[in-house]
């Protein structure tokens, strides 16, 4: 720490003399010929260049210095000689340190070694840093230092900056995507007044100004379907959710979801657009199918191979296969029996249905890596699908598993207001006030059949870019407060 202090007061001494030289070390804009990334991409030798961002190498030969400089697009070599650019300016440039902003002008050259480099004829400080960058990573002891310092994990981690880059190119390609086919985009409510849409604990806040409580959305899903009614037929948002739940690897309390609804489909013509959707995302992030994952040490965990077809299965079946094919015929307190025989922890407060979903989340979710659609789950699990016509204690739904999480939902989405009030009320074990009675008023104006999904955005970029933490794909991700 008292190295740290010194090279921090070291700092602000040539700050200080920066300003007595007349420079603006925190001035004015800068014109440059595009984003570092561009110019490497189109050099030319012998033309003039006007280049700016961050210092981030500096090799000393003496009377010529060779600077790396990088912004979010690459990095690109400049040379600077003392005869080129004089004392004074010489005597700025002795000031700078590793993580300052500059702008630079130079000529365009090839090294000897072929390195694209910029000869500099002049520069302009832009930002001087007080602050030292970390050289490496694994230097550091707070192994929370890149969640939260993310500004510096993305100067000095190749990794985080490649995997924040595919996230933005995973979005961007799955708005195109829907949009190719006729989803238009829209915005709904993030405040509500009464929270649907999912089984979840929201976030509750107050309008003052309306005496109003409301609550931060944990799914856009019930006006979504009030669009639907209004005659939309083919709608997606990119929305933010919040729920007020545990903190893990997977689950961050605000995250990211594609939800779109098609009317006049069902789960299965919603099942192949999802299958379409990610492998086509996989073939522009990852150029192929097959995405392998490792652990933090660079070891290969596993591939997934993403290749189509993807299997499909019916939620009993696999739940038969992993706990015994008896388990259905068990009796309530057989099958809890059994499950804690199983290894599976479940508690007493537990229904029977949610036992026997305690079982399918530890013995086949947690164990399927290669896609698979789990389709006609429980009635119980998902209150808001369409009854399945053969059996109607089961749902026309899909759960798509991948890379042992869900990664997607959807389902043929009920339309019935009877029957939903129905399912709302027992969802909400009879609490009248939980539900949402403009939605339901909304549904007794007719929607037509339709299909719709839910895709986890971070789950997904995860999956894609073989991160092992939802920490590493959501830039800003919620943390404990750091002790003084």
């Amino acid at each position: 720490m008292d190295d740290e202090n010194e090279l921090i007061a070291l700092r602000r001494r040539k700050l200080e003399t920066l300003r007595s030289l007349g420079e603006a070390p925190y001035g004015r804009g800068f014109e440059t010929s595009g984003d570092i990334g561009e110019v490497r991409a189109g050099f030319a030798e012998g033309e003039t260049r006007r280049i700016a961002g961050r210092i981030t190498a500096h090799r000393d030969m003496g009377k010529s210095h060779f600077l790396d400089l990088r912004d979010a697009t690459g990095r690109l070599q400049v040379y600077v000689q003392a005869k080129e650019l004089g004392p004074a300016r010489m005597e700025v440039f002795g000031l700078l340190d590793l993580g300052d902003f500059i702008g630079m002008e130079g000529t365009c050259f090839l090294t000897k070694t072929g390195e694209p480099t910029l000869k500099v004829q002049s520069f302009e400080v832009l930002a001087k840093t007080l602050r030292p960058l970390p050289e490496k990573w694994h230097g550091l002891t707070d192994v929370e230092a890149r969640y939260r310092q993310r500004y510096l994990d993305l100067v000095t981690n190749e990794r985080s900056r490649e995997i924040f880059a595919q996230r933005i190119t995973i979005l961007r390609e799955m708005r195109l995507f829907l949009e190719a086919r006729g989803f238009q985009e829209v915005e709904t409510p993030m405040l509500q007044a009464v929270p649907g849409g999912a089984a979840a604990e929201p976030f509750r806040t107050h309008h003052n100004a309306l005496g109003l409580d409301l609550y931060l959305r944990i799914a856009p899903e019930l006006y979504l379907k009030r669009l639907l009614i209004g005659g939309f037929n083919k709608v997606f948002e990119v929305n933010r959710n919040f729920r007020n739940e545990g903190i893990s690897r997977r689950h961050n309390p605000e995250f990211t979801m594609l939800e779109a609804y098609w009317a006049y489909a069902d789960f299965e013509k919603v099942a192949e657009l999802v299958e379409e959707l990610i492998c086509h995302l996989a073939l522009i992030v990852r150029g192929g199918l097959e995405v392998e994952h490792h652990d933090s040490d660079g070891n290969l965990i596993r591939t997934l191979n993403l290749a189509r077809p993807w299997r499909r299965a019916r939620y009993r079946d696999l739940v038969a296969t992993a706990a015994g094919g008896d388990w259905f015929s068990l009796t309530s307190e057989g099958r809890r029996e059994k499950a804690t025989s199983l290894g599976v922890e479940i508690n007493p407060r537990m229904a029977d249905y949610e036992v026997t979903q305690q079982v399918f989340e530890k013995m086949v979710e947690e164990k399927t890596f290669d896609p698979l659609f789990v389709t006609h789950c429980p009635k119980e699990l998902v209150p808001l699908a369409k009854q399945n016509l053969e059996d109607d204690s089961l749902v026309d739904v899909f759960e798509l598993i991948i890379n042992g999480q869900e990664i997607a939902p959807g389902y043929s989405e009920l339309n019935d207001p009877f029957v939903q009030r129905r399912r709302l009320l027992e969802q909400a074990g009879e609490e009248t006030q939980k539900l949402d009675e403009d939605f339901l008023l909304a549904l007794e104006h007719g929607m037509p059949p339709a299909g719709g999904f839910g895709l986890g955005v971070d789950r997904l970029t995860m999956l894609l870019t073989g991160a092992e933490s939802i920490r590493d794909v959501i830039l800003f991700p919620l943390l404990k407060p750091k002790r003084s």
